[in-house]
């Protein structure tokens, strides 16, 4: 019923309102994912702080989401696995994910996967970590070194047990 220099009607323009608001999220969406990839809260997040309205944004998501452009699960394994090369143990890549607004059950899933996928052993990857940085901290006295060495290893994320293992067997 458009017709040029015809008026529209309000229901009209509040609906060609909407749709140009869910394109608008939509492309906003598609620009973010192609500088880097994004879990949906962190994505929602971003899109709402750039005062998309909400069920555009939710919209644009869902629209993403169907064409298989935005999957939380990919996200987590492809973000576990870059992070745990860079020396992040196991619960700090959980804790990461959680805060980007991962389930945490596929967070758990997505690390555990990416490690065994990558060939990252949490052990060797904690004692080769504890080796360099105790190279880092060798002019310190043997009680501060010890002690700046766990907190930095609870720190990247790797269990107490395994972190008091690995600095006790070093010689200090």
């Amino acid at each position: 019923e458009l017709r040029i220099g015809a008026p529209i009607s309000k229901a009209v323009f509040e609906r060609l309102q909407e749709l140009a608001d869910l394109e608008a999220a939509h492309r906003a969406a598609l620009r973010a994912l192609a500088r880097r990839a994004h879990a949906r809260f962190d994505l929602r997040r971003r899109l709402l702080q750039k005062q998309h309205p909400p069920a555009a944004v939710d919209g644009a998501l869902d629209r993403l989401a169907a064409a298989g452009l935005l999957d939380d699960g990919r996200f987590a394994a492809d973000y576990a696995a870059a992070k745990a090369y860079r020396g992040r143990g196991p619960a700090r890549l959980i804790r990461d994910l959680l805060a980007l607004g991962i389930d945490r059950r596929v967070a758990e899933q997505a690390v555990q996967t990416s490690l065994a996928d990558e060939g990252i052993d949490p052990t060797r990857a904690v004692r080769a970590l504890a080796e360099k940085r105790a190279r880092q901290l060798a002019a310190l006295p043997a009680p501060v070194r010890k002690r700046r060495l766990t907190a930095f290893l609870v720190r990247r994320g790797f269990a107490g047990a395994e972190v008091r293992k690995v600095v006790d067997s070093l010689a200090f």
